[in-house]
């Protein structure tokens, strides 16, 4: 079969007849359960309004609703979006209290803007819509703002028509301030579109546009004038103009706009065909970006122009693809990942050397065991890439799906597992031929798979190839990076077997786990040498304090992942003085974990993180490593307590034998496999290894 032709089969998974969609009754039934158990939405205009009485009630110093919506402004610009929420969410508290619409309608138009700005691009439509049905006091501080968010996330979707008429909208109701911004985001948003109307109406309302004062914003404005060059089909005068901006000087941060001329002088000589100029300029650009500060730059939202570093490594994995230079395709793909933790952490958090540092690829293949193949992915938008890393050499392979539908295909694949569906099996046949199928694995040989984009999301153990689990015929792990994981499992081969647990913290009767406490239990009956805490014991304090003491460490607790900021997301651990006090990722960032081999979140969607456009999966995952553990095993979905338990203890079991952790986890997932019972992917499926794969455990 032609390899278009098994794609488009995999493209019939979102196609479900009635027939197909019957749901395995064990599987259904539990996946069901586990849906209604999960955690209220953090994020929803009632949570928000009710935290916001919280922390307000909390607050020593208490503020004005006007001054919290300040507050909440200064924070969202400079990137700290969670804070920025908490700020808002006390205005709309205030707001509520005193019965004051003006003061909600501004709370809801700064929740609508911070939500814009993190990517949650639903939340922030919703609010701004909230907004507008407040009556404010000067409509043009909130109509505007509102409504040019609304055209931002049209935008960002890929619907130029609409963006535009939420813009044309905004720019009628802005004040003489803010117009420019929504005019410079409405030129954007015409080129955008690529219509030959919409780019001469560019380049007419761009005439009118006043050059800013501010150095940042003029630069963000030439970089649009050389992008509707571009748009005009006017390659050489862009390209022209684009250099011209790499040599410009913009204060401290002249390195950043250098760096996206660059990239632009790379776009303009791919439309003049000049490849060999082309490869040039992007590497020009990749230069610079180690040079660049990481820092949240709202100038560019204010301006609809939405860049991301990680646009500038797809460009390099793309012009070096189509040159056929594999291994600097992939050397980018993996200087991409270094680049995206340092983009998504900012400063916030202090970062250790070896969390941003690269492996090159021969390095790589000199630590590489024979029987090992590193299997990493790059989603771009218009194909997937995939090399195949193995002591001897380097292959690649590209998968003519776009990011778009890809991001499709995974959704309806995990919805068919986690809703129980026996669809699943067949959905992971196809998909394991599309993904994997065409990469010559042989079996037996163990697999470092290296996502991106919404592969992060896929259970790559739960593929099928040849009628077959994956995880049958191949030792399964993931790595958010190469270069980590090969640091890692260069530093722990062997740890201790000392165990430290964390079981059912004590926080209120809505979140007990009666299961976790028998599974910790269980687990520490392994380990001779262990210490266990449970309930009110299971504090955030008791976590610092063992943090940087113990090999082996298993937290049976809830997790909730944060799609606002991934710093915040957070752990569960008990009460302490009668109040919350969760643990929370920056935190887990800044702790010293380098004598942690091995982390085990035994907690529901404890692997999730927010995925943007780059490969922003911080959570849980990036905060561990970057502390300095060394592995860790974590869910893509709610787990069921029965197959938990018959995974960990094999898993445990088997790593106190001496097995190596890779092995020891293949062989957990296989015991819930093999129970008739528990087959479905659903129930055996949900860890994932992250990390360090060859850790062994004992003397």
């Amino acid at each position: 079969m032609g390899w278009a032709l098994g794609w488009a089969g995999v493209v019939l998974l979102t196609q479900l007849s009635p027939a197909q969609a019957q749901e395995g009754p064990s599987a259904e039934a539990a996946a069901s359960k586990m849906e209604q158990a999960r955690l209220a939405d953090t994020d929803t205009l009632l949570a928000l309004t009710s935290e916001g009485a919280v922390l307000y009630g909390q607050e020593n110093v208490k503020l004005s609703g006007y001054q919290y919506c300040s507050q909440a402004v200064a924070l969202a610009e400079s990137g700290e979006f969670r804070q920025s929420v908490r700020a808002a969410s006390k205005a709309l508290h205030l707001a509520n209290t005193t019965n004051d619409p003006n003061l909600r309608a501004m709370a809801n138009r700064d929740l609508a803007i911070v939500y814009s700005y993190s990517g949650q691009l639903e939340k922030a439509e919703q609010f701004a819509r909230e907004a507008l049905k407040s009556e404010a006091r000067d409509p043009k501080l909130v109509v505007g703002p509102a409504q040019k968010v609304i055209g931002d996330v049209r935008t960002r979707r890929g619907d130029y028509e609409g963006a535009i008429l939420s813009y044309d909208e905004a720019l009628a109701n802005s004040s003489p301030r803010y117009a420019p911004l929504v005019q410079a985001s409405l030129v954007n948003a015409l080129i955008e579109s690529g219509t030959p109307a919409n780019t001469q109406r560019a380049r007419e309302l761009f005439g009118t546009l006043p050059q800013p004062k501010d150095a940042p914003l003029a630069a963000q404005l030439d970089r649009t004038r050389a992008r509707l060059l571009l748009a005009e089909n006017k390659p050489a005068e862009a390209r022209d103009l684009y250099r011209a901006l790499a040599a410009r000087q913009v204060g401290a941060d002249s390195g950043y706009y250098q760096l996206w001329a660059w990239d632009g002088v790379a776009r303009s000589e791919v439309a003049l065909g000049q490849k060999q100029a082309a490869a040039e300029a992007v590497g020009r650009a990749l230069e610079g970006v180690d040079k660049v500060r990481a820092k949240f730059r709202s100038e560019e939202f204010k301006m609809g122009l939405f860049s991301d570093l990680q646009s500038v490594f797809e460009r390099g994995v793309s012009i070096y693809s189509d040159a056929g230079d594999s291994a600097r395709a992939f050397e980018v793909s993996e200087h991409s990942r270094s680049r995206a933790l340092l983009d998504a952490v900012r400063g916030r958090a202090k970062l250790s050397e070896q969390a941003s540092a690269t492996v090159d690829l021969a390095t790589l293949q000199r630590t590489l065991a024979p029987d090992e193949r590193v299997v990493q992915f790059h989603s771009l938008p218009d194909r997937l890439m995939v090399w195949v890393v193995s002591p001897a050499g380097i292959e690649s392979k590209t998968i003519p799906v776009k990011r778009e539908e890809l991001t499709e295909l995974v959704e309806t694949f995990r919805n068919t597992i986690v809703r129980g569906r026996r669809t699943a099996i067949t959905n992971a046949d196809k998909l394991g031929a599309a993904l994997l199928g065409p990469l010559n694995l042989q079996a037996g040989q163990r697999l470092v798979i290296v996502p991106h984009g919404p592969l992060h999301y896929l259970p790559f153990q739960a593929l099928r190839l040849n009628g077959r689990y994956v995880i049958e015929t191949h030792p399964v792990a993931v790595a958010p990076s190469i270069s980590i994981a090969v640091q890692l499992a260069q530093r722990t081969p062997r740890v201790n077997a000392t165990l430290t647990a964390f079981g059912n913290p004590r926080i209120e009767d809505k979140y007990d786990l009666p299961g976790a406490e028998s599974e910790v239990k269980q687990l520490a009956q392994y380990f001779p040498s262990n210490s266990v805490y449970m309930g009110a014991a299971a504090t955030k304090t008791q976590f610092r304090d063992v943090a940087a003491r113990s090999p082996l460490m298993h937290v049976a607790a809830h997790a909730e992942a944060d799609e606002v900021d991934p710093l915040y997301s957070r752990i569960l651990l008990a009460n302490e003085g009668g109040k919350q006090n969760f643990l929370e990722a920056h935190e887990i960032l800044e702790m010293p974990m380098q004598g942690t081999a091995l982390v085990t979140l035994s907690a529901c969607e404890s692997g999730l993180g927010r995925i943007a456009q780059g490969d922003e999966v911080l959570g849980f995952t990036r905060s561990f490593l970057s502390a300095g553990s060394s592995s860790l095993i974590a869910s893509l979905w709610p787990v069921s307590d029965d197959a938990t338990a018959v995974l960990m203890s094999t898993l445990y079991g088997e790593l106190a034998k001496g097995r190596d952790l890779q092995k020891a986890m293949q062989a957990g997932q296989l015991a819930v496999l093999k129970d008739p019972k528990m087959s479905h992917p659903f129930f055996w499926a949900p860890f994932n290894l992250i990390g360090n794969w060859r850790l062994t455990v004992g003397s």
